[in-house]
């Protein structure tokens, strides 16, 4: 499967979480994020959901997330230390390598991901990425780190009806961490880390754009 055409296979996959409201459990709240999951159907882990409504415009949300090189995302996600693009196959999909720190008080070692990601504008006013795992000649697996493996993933960042300062981000994340991780620490991991990701792009948002 070419780039592109992956591309457009995760952003199939999202539409379809988005719009299928079945299977979904163990709810839960904090911090404004409601978050949920279900068996994935594309690998042996769970499709994560969260949702919740940020103080800050659209625009701004999007700027912090936006896949590129050294780009704001390395300043306010905790679990991130360097993105890069490897290449553009064109002004809305580009293959993007991103490098996690340790988490977890050092049980999840260091994380490498190689995924390709598009960006595209929908009718209903939502802004969309849309990822799923690739390789690419020019980032083999590095020694230092153990490669992760994103499936269809991504964000839709809504404007909210009457109020242009707030966004309803709905985001999907199906990562297999991979190195033989416990699973009771990936699911005690996953929801903890999409709290402290709506937190950190909800501040943000608010005040690393100009």
């Amino acid at each position: 499967m070419e780039y592109q055409q992956a591309a457009e296979w995760a952003a199939q996959h999202l539409e379809s979480y988005r719009k299928d409201p079945s299977g979904w459990s163990g709810f839960k709240r904090a911090n404004n994020v409601t978050i949920s999951w279900r068996p994935s159907t594309v690998f042996c882990g769970n499709l994560y959901r969260a949702e919740g409504v940020l103080a800050a415009k659209p625009e701004n949300v999007f700027k912090c997330i936006k896949p590129e090189t050294d780009g704001l995302r390395e300043k306010w996600d905790d679990n991130v230390n360097k993105v890069l693009v490897v290449e553009s196959i064109n002004d809305n999909v580009c293959v993007l390598r991103t490098t996690t720190h340790s988490a977890f008080m050092n049980l999840i070692s260091p994380r490498e991901f190689l995924d390709v990601v598009l960006i595209q504008q929908n009718e209903d006013g939502s802004k969309m990425t849309a990822a799923t795992n690739v390789e690419h000649r020019l980032s083999p697996p590095q020694p230092n780190y153990v490669r992760g493996l994103n499936f269809p993933c991504g964000c839709f960042v809504n404007p909210v009806p009457g109020d242009p300062n707030k966004t309803r981000l709905l985001s999907f994340f199906q990562t297999d961490l991979s190195g033989n991780l416990p699973q009771k620490i990936v699911e005690t991991f996953f929801p903890r880390s999409i709290t402290a990701f709506y937190g950190n792009l909800a501040n943000a948002a608010v005040t690393l754009v100009a």
